[in-house]
């Protein structure tokens, strides 16, 4: 759940008032939060444009956002916009030039036993339990740690938008789908997929989980004869981002555009 802080500039007295009311209706209003302390680079401060994915223009909304560097967090769409800092870079993966590698292949090899399975965006209780489990063992200091049962339904339940729930399965001795031990929260875009979050049984830690869901929506996207798969922000000198860049080729948005990298950075070599 995000502690977003509104801030709104105009007042309700101001002669423009009518204008605005009908500029609203076509445009979405966008607001930026009070300074907060950067969860991914010691020492710095992070503030975040924002706007409402609502109503019936939300699906179209999300995929011009996501192209332009947005991101999505229940019915909000935000990116950084951090005074002096350009450091969250965001990152999809054009799909028909991905290049799988030695180890991915050998992650897809080992998860031969898991089966995949798109689902409705609906948080069960199983659900819970697993992202309690991640959470705990893996970013238990972060802004997730305090999420109760009825956040987290919110985080998957809760958006206007085309989403999905992939869930990861160990297949048993039949050959039917069985433990869960792994999830995405996908978006559908009008060019791709986007990951949202996932979320992984942490005792399975040689299966490398969130590798293998990356790299089983890269194979949906294509399935789907879209061209990408937004995977959100890379962070250099950021370990939590740092994996990101593995995944190539890839592009990256700059001040330029979107523009394509085949080279791991030094900071992920």
């Amino acid at each position: 759940m995000l502690p977003w802080q509104w801030h709104y500039g105009a007042s309700n007295t101001e002669p423009e008032l009518a204008c605005l009311s009908i500029e609203r209706r076509n445009f979405p209003q966008f607001f930026i939060t009070a300074p907060a302390s950067c969860p991914y680079l010691s020492g710095r401060v992070e503030r975040k444009v924002f706007t409402h994915l609502v109503g019936h223009d939300a699906r179209s909304l999300n995929t011009q956002l996501s192209q332009g560097g947005f991101r999505r967090s229940q019915n909000i769409a935000y990116r950084p916009a951090c005074d002096g800092c350009a450091a969250c870079i965001s990152v999809r993966v054009p799909v028909n030039t991905f290049a799988l590698t030695r180890s991915f292949r050998r992650t897809l090899n080992i998860n031969e036993d898991i089966q995949a399975t798109v689902m409705k965006s609906e948080a069960t209780s199983e659900h819970y339990s697993l992202f309690r489990s991640y959470i705990d063992a893996r970013h238990g200091d972060g802004g997730m740690a305090d999420m109760t049962v009825l956040d987290f339904s919110a985080m998957i339940d809760d958006n206007f938008v085309d989403s999905r729930l992939v869930d990861y399965r160990i297949l048993d001795e039949n050959g039917r789908p069985g433990r869960l031990v792994g999830a995405a929260l996908i978006d559908i875009l009008g060019d791709g997929l986007s990951m949202i979050y996932s979320f992984y049984d942490p005792a399975e830690a040689r299966r490398s989980l969130g590798t293998l869901m990356i790299l089983d929506n890269i194979a949906r996207v294509r399935r789907l004869g879209l061209p990408y798969l937004y995977l959100g922000y890379w962070v250099r000198g950021s370990r939590k981002m740092d994996y990101k860049a593995r995944f190539l080729p890839q592009e990256r948005l700059t001040a330029e555009g979107w523009v394509l990298h085949r080279d791991l950075p030094e900071s992920s070599s």
